[in-house]
């Protein structure tokens, strides 16, 4: 079953809601993207995906300026 949905302009999707029932997903739960080659799989987030982000977190600070979010835009 195909879903689609469209990117806002500030790079935010909504999760239609067949995939939501899908994954079981509640207002709040965590996502996580697997990316393989120029396919993403989307998963419902596990304990330990939210630990291993958690863990990483504090180290991606340096790509939070503006700058970074101006380079970066169009990815």
């Amino acid at each position: 079953m195909l879903q689609v949905s469209k990117i806002t302009s500030k790079f935010q999707v909504t999760i239609p809601a067949a995939v939501r029932r899908v994954l079981g997903l509640k207002k709040g739960d965590a996502v996580a993207f697997e990316i393989e080659g120029n396919t993403v799989v989307v998963r419902r987030a596990s304990a330990l995906d939210r630990e291993c982000a958690k863990a990483v977190e504090g180290t991606l600070s340096e790509w939070l300026s503006a700058e970074d979010e101006e380079a970066y835009r169009e990815l």
